[in-house]
């Protein structure tokens, strides 16, 4: 086999060692099993059937980690706003997960329905004791209990996530606790003491699972840094920057890029992953307040809603300390089975942002240009120069940064060779 030398260039230094990082890319599949519970009908885009979409997601469209929310008891009868992810659940779907080699994100939400910057609400089995201390050891010890569930059962996480869209704290009995910006120590010390509570647990049963805070300012570059900076003189124990970030919400990408970069110079130890994100494939809401009108950038349609993953992964690619990308709900697909009847239903209302086509049940191809980002990354390092005619190994394939797969080096450009990434001058 015939080897050629190559001109090694010296790879720039930045945060962190690529040598010693790993890249995540998927998505929050909490709903998937109730889709498969009815007989979802799943095509990809050519209309063949997709018999199990997590292999799918796997191995067509290279994600790596998967993300699953956990309630503490959510109530069966509101089972179709997509809160049914009860313990028992969360460890089928996990095993799942890491049967498939995957890594698995587990998303506590401390609640017994969504928990959001608008809603935080302490467990109904917790309230028989709401002081602080109470609620401590509710969280510690629940925590606890969830993950050695986890574990014993095949089930492990390798991320765990203290709380989701904890912008403004958790757990709350009244307004009075909300951690706004202006809101007293105390008030700030009680949302603190919890969240050490829960990674005391994280730390104590699942050690090796880095541990994520998750909240939704990606809009506000100070208000995160301010949020950050809290976490930091508090010593809460984590080790990731979880951000939600949907462009009709939180700003256009250069808002985003603003608040990545700021984090990077602010908290260069902790990477930051995007643990949310999705974007309008039909009926856009443009008549609803809350939301900012994108579809002059990205049109409600499927090309436009590929073209959003397209530019939020090229963004991402600029900062070194972006290690993680996950898409919101991409296994939407309907209300249920193949025709609307109560028996089949497991959403009362589409959101239309997933990636499989609400009516046709057809792939959307957005969820196949996501791997954009792990190939980017996977690709930051440059190892070596092609000479013109030539290629590193003659036996080994060839991909572009598309994560397409070439038959020979002849445009000038960047392209990867056994997970190493070749310059062509």
């Amino acid at each position: 086999m015939k080897k050629l030398l190559l001109a090694v260039i010296a790879v720039a230094t930045i945060w962190p060692s690529l040598a010693q990082q790993t890249f995540n890319l998927g998505g929050d599949i909490s709903m998937l099993p109730q889709y498969e519970s009815v007989s979802t009908p799943y095509y990809n885009a050519a209309g063949g059937r997709v018999s199990d979409v997590l292999a799918f997601m796997g191995n067509t469209c290279k994600m790596n980690s998967m993300r699953v929310r956990l309630f503490v008891d959510p109530d069966p009868a509101i089972a179709k706003t997509g809160v049914a992810q009860d313990l028992e659940y969360v460890m089928k779907l996990g095993k799942r997960i890491k049967d498939k080699n995957m890594d698995f994100l587990l998303d506590f939400h401390y609640s017994d329905n969504w928990a959001d910057p608008s809603n935080q609400s302490i467990p109904v089995s917790w309230k028989k004791n709401t002081d602080n201390e109470a609620l401590q050891d509710s969280l510690y010890n629940y925590t606890k209990r969830c993950l050695e569930y986890l574990v014993a059962n095949g089930a492990k996480p390798d991320f765990v996530q203290i709380g989701n869209e904890v912008s403004y704290g958790m757990l709350w009995r009244n307004n009075s606790d909300r951690c706004y910006s202006n809101a007293n120590s105390a008030t700030w010390k009680r949302f603190t003491d919890f969240l050490s509570s829960a990674a005391k647990a994280v730390r104590e049963v699942t050690p090796d699972a880095k541990i994520i805070i998750h909240i939704e300012r990606a809009g506000n570059t100070d208000a995160t840094v301010d949020f950050f900076n809290r976490m930091k003189s508090a010593g809460v124990d984590y080790d990731i920057i979880g951000l939600s970030y949907y462009p009709f919400w939180h700003g256009d990408l250069k808002q985003l890029s603003k608040t990545l970069s700021t984090l990077a110079t602010r908290f260069p130890d902790k990477p930051v992953q995007i643990v949310e994100t999705a974007y309008y494939y039909n009926y856009f809401p443009e008549n609803n307040p809350s939301y900012t009108n994108t579809t002059g950038t990205w049109p409600a349609t499927s090309a436009g809603q590929s073209a959003f993953v397209v530019d939020l992964c090229a963004e991402l690619l600029k900062h070194d300390n972006v290690t993680g990308l996950y898409y919101w709900f991409p296994e939407e697909n309907g209300s249920g089975g193949a025709y609307w009847s109560e028996a089949n239903t497991v959403l009362a209302t589409w959101i239309n942002r997933g990636f499989w086509d609400n009516s046709t049940h057809k792939l959307n191809s957005g969820i196949l240009k996501m791997q954009e980002f792990l190939t980017g990354k996977k690709a930051a390092g440059i190892d070596g120069v092609v000479q013109d005619g030539e290629s590193a190994d003659e036996d080994a394939p060839i991909y572009n940064l598309s994560g397409q797969r070439i038959d020979a080096v002849t445009v000038p450009g960047i392209y990867i060779q056994k997970g190493k990434k070749m310059l062509k001058k």
